[in-house]
């Protein structure tokens, strides 16, 4: 019978299973988290064979530096753009409800060793050259690793037809068979999940009413301002930017968004995200291979939006009134430092300490949102996906293909 239930519900089910199982039956979850820790390995496997193979297929069949360039002007601008349109919003409703007046300061916890990872955006520039290409591999450092892909896949298309046929037809087998192995672990998802999530409320059952009773308020502002953005904003400029059917795409994304919130890693639901946008909203793997490993790397709007309410609770918490000026400073250095941010779990919290660093808030004030940072962290992984799946339809609109939404 479970194989006759479409995977999205079975996943839609799993996650009720381990809300229930994770807060009945906490001692036991470690008999089941074996099945999450394998599921997130499989999918970890999978990634940077699945990029570093899509991109050099997706830039040769770009072809000419004026096809790329122009390809990379757009997905870049979208980007932008929505990243500057969900930090916008994060900052008009933190501004709005407040959330961090009258906080209790004893929720705070101690983080140690987040400033030791900050770099400048400068800094951040300069590491994406990598000086080797297999040390970066072995690290999964996404940013250097697409650096170099496409430059592999530029030169590629500079080469003698008797060299580049060669090249292209290794990595676009390479590519297939890295499908082929996605579309099998896509089948494993609801157990991985159950797994997941169980852990996840099992590790919170004994103060999960106290950290939604404390901090409800600031969760409620970080849901409703990734709603907006993800409900309005985003639909919107898939309705009349890329012409198409946003409530049809998001049926097709409907796997890779549930995973992306069970898991907390846009990186690991890549595979998914790439199965989906091209073979159910029918986008081009042209398009598909070139605009989503970029956006899992460099377009975080959920993250970028949530550091925004994150600082300015903070600072309201401290009882530190930030200025019109500290606020863009807030704004353009969550938008710069949201391009390195890593897909992982967690890995916004080091971005976080950049921006408090930049209006002079102390790096101790993470501990008063560290409670609840992994719960929200579903949710803003969940809407960079959708945000990058979004980026892929208008781009494909705007190349002139013909899709399926």
């Amino acid at each position: 019978m479970l194989n006759k239930i479409q995977l999205h519900w079975q996943i839609l089910i799993a996650l009720v299973l381990s809300i229930f199982f994770g807060i009945l039956f906490p001692e036991q979850v470690r008999h089941v988290e074996w099945m999450g820790d394998i599921f997130l390995r499989t999918l970890r496997m999978i990634i940077i064979p699945l990029i570093f193979s899509s991109i050099v297929v997706g830039v040769t069949g770009i072809g000419s530096s004026e096809n790329l360039g122009r390809m990379s002007l757009k997905t870049i601008s979208y980007y932008l753009m929505t990243s500057f349109f969900a930090i916008a919003t994060g900052l008009i409703l933190v501004n709005l409800i407040k959330p961090g007046v009258g906080a209790d300061l004893g929720l705070s916890q101690m983080v140690e060793g987040l400033d030791v990872s900050r770099d400048s955006f400068g800094q951040t520039l300069i590491k994406i050259i990598p000086t080797n290409i297999i040390d970066v591999m072995a690290r999964g450092d996404l940013p250097a690793i697409i650096f170099f892909a496409i430059f592999f896949g530029f030169f590629t298309t500079k080469v003698s037809k008797e060299h580049r046929e060669p090249i292209v037809n290794f990595f676009t087998g390479t590519f297939e068979i890295m499908m082929k192995i996605t579309m099998f672990v896509i089948k494993f998802t609801p157990l991985g999940i159950f797994a997941i999530v169980a852990s996840l409320i099992a590790a919170h059952s004994d103060n999960l009413l106290m950290i939604f009773g404390r901090l409800g308020i600031y969760m409620l502002t970080v849901i409703a301002a990734l709603s907006i953005h993800a409900f309005i904003t985003l639909p919107l400029l898939v309705r009349f930017l890329g012409r198409s059917n946003p409530v049809k795409h998001a049926r097709g994304m409907s796997v890779p968004l549930l995973t992306a919130f069970s898991t907390s890693s846009s990186s690991a639901t890549l595979p998914l995200t790439m199965e989906a946008v091209e073979f159910k909203s029918g986008v081009s793997n042209k398009t598909t291979s070139f605009v989503l490993p970029l956006g899992a790397t460099i377009n975080m709007d959920g993250t970028a939006l949530y550091q925004c309410i994150a600082v300015l609770f903070i600072a309201q918490a401290y009882g530190v009134e930030l200025t019109i000026v500290q606020q863009l400073m807030v704004m353009i250095t969550a938008l710069l430092a949201s391009i390195g941010a890593a897909g992982i779990p967690m890995a916004g919290l080091v971005i976080m300490t950049i921006i408090l660093s930049a209006v002079g808030l102390p790096l101790e004030g993470i501990g008063l949102i560290l409670a609840v940072d992994r719960i929200l962290d579903m949710f803003r992984t969940a809407v960079n996906v959708w945000s990058d799946s979004c980026g892929a339809v208008i781009i494909a609109k705007s190349e002139g293909e013909e899709l399926n939404v």
